[in-house]
């Protein structure tokens, strides 16, 4: 099955609004969290690397103090520990450790959105946020070259991808380490959220993340990881 294309003049091809309020409930969650935190972002977080990058990451939404307060996805919480040691490992990541805009760390061939581009409370958004923001995530998924890869983190991300592409996810069922053929050359991978329930249970482990990196490094090319776990 192909991936749809969107064109860059429709109103879908919009990869980021940073005044969008199409969520009432997240707009008014995000002003209490920002009156309590004045120094948050505390806004829809755009996504982080080249447009071009032929590895995209789809996480689920900006945590409350990592990417909602830093405005980069997965910096200066607990899930992107494991995911920007491993970008680094695998040299989609030019630093190990993602603390704040401005630390100097760059993505190479590689880019990290989410599913939903706001915070949401109990990190949960509801179905109709989700599809709100999916115009959006289309945007994102438009640029990927052929050949390239997803990562979905979380069955959220996954569907929400699916949907981002117009296919159906009965033809495409997630699971921890699966891939799928989404047609030219694009394949999308799937992971367990690198979230701190699932590492500090044991649910995803250092060497499953891996795995599945390895599989995405061979899709495109890379070979094996370039540094040592």
């Amino acid at each position: 099955m192909k991936a749809r294309a969107i064109l860059p003049d429709s109103p879908a091809a919009q990869t980021y609004d940073a005044d969008c309020r199409r969520c009432p409930r997240l707009v008014a969650f995000l002003g209490e969290v920002r009156a309590g935190n004045p120094g948050y972002f505390c806004r829809p977080v755009p996504p982080f690397g080249a447009p071009n990058a032929r590895l995209v990451i789809v996480g689920l939404a900006p945590g409350m103090h990592g990417a909602n307060a830093s405005g980069r996805p997965f910096t200066g919480d607990h899930a992107g520990i494991i995911l920007y040691q491993t970008l680094y490992d695998y040299g989609f990541a030019t630093r190990s450790v993602a603390t704040a805009r401005g630390d100097g760390l760059e993505l190479v061939d590689c880019r990290i959105t989410n599913a939903v581009k706001c915070l949401p409370p109990g990190n949960k958004p509801l179905p109709a946020e989700i599809r709100a923001c999916n115009g959006f995530l289309a945007a994102d998924l438009a640029t990927v070259p052929d050949g390239g890869a997803i990562l979905a983190l979380g069955r959220v991300a996954h569907d929400a991808t699916l949907a981002a592409l117009a296919l159906k996810p009965s033809a495409f069922a997630f699971a921890h380490g699966a891939r799928h053929e989404l047609g030219r050359g694009i394949a999308l991978f799937d992971s367990y959220h690198c979230s701190r329930y699932n590492t500090n249970t044991g649910r995803l482990t250092t060497a499953m993340f891996r795995a599945v990196f390895d599989s995405i490094a061979a899709h495109l090319g890379r070979g094996a990881a370039s540094r040592a776990a």
